[in-house]
């Protein structure tokens, strides 16, 4: 639950900052092969000096060619720590896509709103919408500031008139609220819009 939103994560394992791109371990294990132009031949050269005296690379983005003078121990380092570059990007990904991350995403803002429309679900589908929104609230809710919770129907129903601050107690009165509504409540064309309109009156939200 710790585990910080997807652009700091990125920024704090990214290859970028452990000089794991192409780019940068290539400029760690060798030396690229330059051309410069020659006046008396009107066209650029390239030194032909470490031919066969090192293996080569060439990129297939630009075609720049990468001279390898890199000892077998530092390649397999490199191995090593872009192996565990992407066991740390599995680990995140699996983190992003389990439990209620899986049906609402990560949550990021510290206010919102959560608008509940629930339609003419069957009594199942019902059900298991409150168990998929008991979830979020347990797992990524208690995590922010502020929240509130309003459903959307011909008369609209709100937990709290304003978004509440966020503790064990307001969470698990939410998670009551939620499994004491009513199945079956009259629905109109336009209440869930209403239910939006209704939630966006409230400055305080950001989602």
């Amino acid at each position: 639950q710790s585990l910080v939103s997807s652009s700091k994560w990125l920024q704090h394992y990214g290859l970028k900052r452990n000089k794991l791109s192409l780019s940068q371990i290539l400029s760690q294990i060798g030396f690229q092969h330059r051309k410069d132009y020659v006046t008396t031949l009107g066209k650029p050269v390239a030194s032909r000096y470490a031919d066969g005296l090192f293996p080569q690379y060439k990129r297939a983005q630009d075609g720049s060619v990468y001279n390898l003078t890199a000892k077998k121990e530092l390649i397999l380092h490199f191995v090593d720590c872009l192996m565990g570059a992407i066991e740390l990007y599995k680990q995140r990904m699996e983190w992003l896509t389990s439990e209620s991350r899986q049906i609402f995403g990560v949550i990021q803002e510290q206010c919102i709103v959560i608008v509940l429309d629930f339609g003419i679900a069957a009594p199942t589908e019902f059900d298991l919408c409150r168990d998929a929104l008991s979830m979020v609230l347990v797992e990524q809710v208690i995590q922010i500031a502020r929240f509130n919770l309003i459903r959307a129907a011909q008369d609209l129903t709100k937990w709290q008139q304003k978004c509440t601050p966020v503790s064990e107690h307001t969470v698990k009165s939410a998670v009551t609220w939620l499994w004491k509504l009513d199945h079956m409540t009259a629905v109109s064309h336009t209440s869930s819009a209403e239910a939006l309109l209704e939630a966006m009156g409230d400055e305080a939200v950001s989602s």
